[in-house]
Formats: C-alpha cells, sequence, structure tokens
C-alpha cells in the first residue's frame, strides 16, 4: 500500500455498513464495496457464513491480490434445525473475523450472511456488535443478511435494506450460474 493511502486510511475511521432485506443484491453489493477497496489498494477479509457451495463469484475473487476469501459453510443450505458442524463452522468463522477485525492488517472486512447465522442461533447478537465494537479504528466492516435485528441496524453507520417488489424465482426460475449463483 503506497504511504498516501495508509496515511488516510489511518486519519479515518472505519464505518460499519448493514446491506438487509428480503430483496436479492446484499452479497453482490459487498462484492461491489470489496472490488473498490482493492482498487484502493486496501486488503479485504471476506467471511461467508452459511455458504460452502463454489459460487460464480469465487471464481474470479480467489485469484484477486489482497483478498482472503473463507467460506464458514456446509455445502447444502441449513434446512430446519442447524446441525453440529454447522455450529462448528459459524463459531470458527466469527473467531477468525474477530481476529481479522481486530489486527488492523485489512481495510475491509465482509461478513457475509452473518444475520442468517444469528438466525439460525450459530453465534449471539451480543457476538457479533461485540467483535465489531472491538475492530481496529480503521477497518471498514460489512455485514450482510436479510433480517438484520434493530440492535444491529441501530449500531450501524450505514444500513440499506434491499426489498424485493417482484422476483422471477416466484414464477418458479431456477438459480442461474453467473446471476444468482
Amino acid at each position: 500500500m503506497n504511504e498516501s493511502r495508509a496515511e488516510n486510511r489511518e486519519k479515518k475511521p472505519g464505518m460499519v455498513h448493514v446491506y438487509t432485506g428480503s430483496g436479492k443484491g446484499k452479497t453482490t453489493a459487498a462484492i461491489g464495496i470489496t472490488i473498490r477497496a482493492l482498487g484502493a489498494g486496501l486488503r479485504v477479509f471476506f467471511a461467508q457464513f452459511i455458504k460452502g457451495r463454489r459460487y460464480s463469484e469465487l471464481e474470479i475473487l480467489e485469484d484477486m491480490e489482497n483478498l482472503e476469501l473463507r467460506q464458514y459453510g456446509q455445502k447444502g443450505f441449513i434446512r430446519g434445525k442447524p446441525q453440529a458442524r454447522d455450529l462448528e463452522l459459524a463459531r470458527r468463522g466469527l473467531k477468525e473475523t474477530a481476529r481479522a477485525l481486530k489486527s488492523g492488517k485489512y481495510g475491509l472486512v465482509v461478513l457475509d450472511e452473518a444475520t442468517i447465522a444469528l438466525k439460525y442461533e450459530l453465534f449471539t447478537l451480543d457476538e457479533l456488535l461485540e467483535i465489531l465494537a472491538e475492530r481496529d479504528r480503521g477497518v471498514e466492516a460489512v455485514v450482510t443478511g436479510g433480517g438484520a435485528p434493530p440492535e444491529l441496524i441501530e449500531s450501524a453507520d450505514l444500513v440499506t435494506s434491499m426489498e424485493k417488489i417482484k422476483h422471477y424465482f416466484d414464477e418458479g426460475v431456477s438459480a442461474r450460474p453467473g446471476i444468482e449463483k
């Protein structure tokens, strides 16, 4: 990272973003800010909770310099009650993400689908709020997932809700490579 970028980051505190709602685009927005951060010379830690499948974005993101991408989920979606392995992966992810947030090594840390992990009680809201509060001063944090709890919304600096108006999934269209997966 060049000197002016490093100095600029040290002078400005990082903010907490929450991308929530029932509409499509939360992870896509997090990927967008990731690309922007990488373009500005920042290092990024991108944690995907409850995701273990190979999504199309991984094909390109994994090859990017200064990006550490981790998945903390099984291959399939959680149906009903989470399994012990779901809990184990999410707990490991929360621990590793907390270290990334505190380290000062990253300019941006993304917690993709963290609110869904909350929904399935894979970790607690208090734990999530604690690691966000204890992050290095210069780290920008992004939390995604539908159903963000009011306390998370209140603690965030920026909240965007993506609401579904109409979606072709409702007409039986399956997820398509390069668009939804």
